[in-house]
């Protein structure tokens, strides 16, 4: 696991500045000080890969992090009433909006990205949050745990 994370570190510092630049929108939010929601992360191997869940104090699912090994692709996810354009990601070093789309059959909202998008590095490297915006709603900010990090690694393996 070490090798690997290394060897993705390598490759986002090879990246060119343009690469590897931050997309912000106007009004994103800095979580860097918010407190992480109460609750625990649990991780559990799928029929295509493996998902590492948050759920809330009352064990309600807050955020789905879903490897697709096959595809080698990284699904975030979130419950949502409905469809919004963009998810926005928060990590202490990284923060970016991913296009989502929305699932009515399950009701979450999801972005998906390759297993070494940077923007998962920085989701394992967060420090002590990560958080999650969907326009016009609160932020979901939960501890960065080892469980979702173990996904990542899944799909990079």
């Amino acid at each position: 696991m070490r090798f690997a994370l290394a060897a993705a570190l390598a490759l986002l510092a090879s990246l060119s500045p343009s690469a590897a630049q931050t997309v912000v929108p106007a009004a994103a939010p800095d979580l860097s000080n918010a407190q992480p929601l109460a609750g625990s992360w649990t991780y559990a191997n799928t029929a295509d890969g493996s998902e590492a869940t948050f759920r809330d104090a009352a064990a309600r699912p807050q955020l789905i992090v879903h490897c697709t090994r096959a595809a080698r692709q990284v699904t975030i996810a979130k419950p949502a009433a409905g469809a919004a354009p963009f998810l926005f990601l928060w990590t202490s070093s990284l923060s970016r909006s991913l296009p989502a789309s929305f699932n009515p059959a399950t009701g979450r909202l999801s972005a998906t990205v390759g297993a070494y998008d940077p923007i998962l590095d920085a989701f394992a490297f967060s420090l002590g949050r990560v958080g999650v915006t969907v326009s016009g709603l609160p932020s979901l900010v939960v501890p960065a745990w080892a469980e979702a990090v173990r996904v990542i690694e899944d799909c990079r393996a």
